[in-house]
C-alpha cells in the first residue's frame, strides 16, 4: 500500500511565546518541523507530502534547502516529494487545502496521514501500528493514549494559567487523548470537511470531522512520547525524548570513518566546482565529470566509510554516462547506498589544497551546499584550504587536490532525513 502525507503547519503558535511559529524552534540539531517529516521523508510508502502554510511564512525556504531531494517519478529508495500550499485560519482549512493540491493524484479511496508539524517525537513503531491496524478499514482512525491521569472540570473556561475551582471529576476510563497521525481515506475526508466548513463548523482534529457525519474512527494506542509541542517546557521534553532515543541507539554501534582524497590539473576554463558551487577563476580541470574535486574526495570518504570501495568503481571515468556530469548526481547515489544500510551521515570535513582560488570568499556557501547535499545541519560540516607553500604541483599551480574525511552513524527509520 501507499498512503499521502498532509501536515497543517499553518499556525503561529501564539502560546508558545516566541518570535517564530513553533513548528520552527531549534531541536536538537534540527527544527521542529523537521522531525516531525523525518519519518514519512524516510518511509517508502508515502508517495507525497503537502504542508500548508502561513500566508507570511518566510521559514519554509531555509528548511526547504535542506529537506533531501526527491527521486525522478517517485522512484524506489528516494525521498518522496514535499510541496506546499497556502493554509487557511483554521487547522481543518489547512488540511482541506492540502487536501485539494492532491486532487488529480490521490485516488477516492487513497490512504492519507495527517500529522502535526509539531509533533517531533513520532516513533517508527507507531507508525507501523497505525497503518498495520487500518489498512483494510474502511474508514480509518488515529493515534490516541488512554487518558492515565486523574481529570477534573472546572465550571467555567478561563485563562490557561489562571487559578479555577473543581466542578467535578470525571470518569477517564472511557477516554483517550487524540494523537497524530490521523489516518483515513481520501475521498471519506474530503467530504467530511467539506461538510463541516458548509456548516461554518472547524473540528480540531479529523476524527471530529468523521465523528459529526455518524462515523466512528478507529483509536490505535500510540505513544505518549508523541507530544505536541505547545509551549517552551514541551520543548525541553522533546529535547530529552529525541537524545535519549538517540543515546540508546549510539551504545555499542561501532564508529564508520571513511577519509578521500581527489585531484584534478587546471586546463582550460574560467570556473571551478568546488562543493557543490561554481566559481569564477582563470583556469578550468581536465576531468571526465564536472571535475569537483570536493564532492569526489566526499563521495571517497563516504563509500569508505560504508565500505563500499571508490568513486572509480561506482562512477567509472570510462563510462560515457557521467561525461560532463553534475558530481552533485554522486553524492546524491552514495547517499542512496547509505540509506540503504541504515546510514546516515554525522558530520564531514573537508580540505582544499589549491595555491588558488581563493577559497575563504566561497567557503560559506560551499558549506551551506555540501549540508543541503547531505541532509544535514550546516553545523556538522566544515570547510578548510591550505596552500604547499609553493612546493609541488600545487605550489606550481597545476591544479588542484581536496580531501574529507567523514563520519557516519547507524540511522534509525524514525530518525533518518537524508
Amino acid at each position: 500500500m501507499h498512503y499521502w502525507l498532509v501536515m497543517p503547519a499553518a499556525g503561529s503558535g501564539s502560546r508558545f511565546g516566541a518570535a517564530s511559529p513553533k513548528q520552527y524552534a531549534k531541536l536538537v540539531g534540527r527544527t521542529v518541523i523537521e522531525w516531525a517529516l523525518a519519518p514519512f521523508l524516510a518511509d517508502p510508502r508515502c508517495a507525497g507530502i503537502v504542508v500548508a502554510l502561513g500566508p507570511q511564512d518566510g521559514e519554509w525556504p531555509r528548511i526547504a534547502a535542506r529537506l533531501p531531494s526527491a527521486g525522478q517519478g517517485g522512484a524506489p529508495g528516494t525521498p518522496p516529494p514535499v510541496s506546499t500550499v497556502a493554509g487557511g485560519t483554521h487547522r481543518s482549512l489547512s488540511v482541506r487545502a492540502a487536501l485539494a493540491a492532491l486532487a488529480g493524484r490521490a485516488a477516492a479511496d487513497d490512504w492519507v496521514l495527517v500529522h502535526d508539524a509539531a509533533r517531533p517525537c513520532l516513533e517508527s513503531p507507531d507508525l507501523e501500528r497505525l497503518v498495520a491496524a487500518l489498512a483494510s478499514h474502511s474508514l480509518g482512525g488515529l493515534l490516541a493514549t488512554a487518558a492515565a491521569d486523574t481529570l477534573k472540570r472546572a465550571p467555567a473556561a478561563g485563562a490557561s494559567d489562571a487559578a479555577a475551582r473543581v466542578c467535578e471529576t470525571v470518569d477517564r476510563t472511557l477516554l483517550w487523548r487524540a494523537l497524530t497521525p490521523q489516518m483515513f481515506r481520501y475521498d471519506r475526508l474530503c467530504s467530511a470537511l467539506d461538510a463541516a466548513h458548509a456548516a461554518q463548523r472547524f473540528p480540531t482534529d479529523e476524527a471530529q470531522a468523521l465523528e459529526w457525519q455518524g462515523e466512528q474512527p478507529l483509536l490505535v494506542p500510540g505513544a505518549a512520547s508523541n507530544l505536541k509541542i505547545t509551549t517552551a517546557e514541551d520543548l525541553v521534553l522533546a529535547a530529552a525524548i529525541l537524545r535519549s532515543r538517540h543515546t540508546s541507539q549510539a551504545r555499542g554501534a561501532p564508529m564508520r570513518i571513511g577519509s578521500g582524497f581527489d585531484v584534478h590539473a587546471f586546463g582550460p576554463g574560467d570556473f571551478l566546482m568546488l562543493g557543490g558551487v561554481r566559481i569564477p577563476h582563470s583556469r578550468g580541470v581536465v576531468a571526465h565529470s564536472d571535475g569537483d574535486v570536493v564532492l569526489h574526495a566526499l563521495c571517497d570518504a563516504l563509500l569508505g566509510a560504508a565500505g563500499l570501495g571508490d568513486i572509480g568503481q561506482h562512477f567509472s571515468d570510462s563510462d560515457p554516462r557521467w561525461r560532463g556530469a553534475d558530481s552533485r548526481r554522486f553524492v546524491a547515489a552514495v547517499l542512496l547506498m547509505l540509506r540503504e544500510r541504515d546510514l546516515e551521515v554525522a558530520n564531514a570535513d573537508v580540505t582544499v589544497l589549491a595555491q588558488s582560488p581563493k577559497i575563504g570568499p566561497h567557503r560559506e556557501a560551499m558549506r551551506q551546499e555540501i549540508a543541503r547535499l547531505l541532509g544535514s545541519g550546516a553545523a556538522c560540516v566544515n570547510i578548510k584550504a591550505t596552500t604547499t607553500e609553493g612546493l609541488g604541483f600545487l605550489g606550481r599551480a597545476e591544479g588542484i587536490a581536496a580531501q574529507a574525511v567523514v563520519l557516519l552513524a547507524e540511522s534509525t527509520p524514525w530518525a533518518r532525513t537524508s
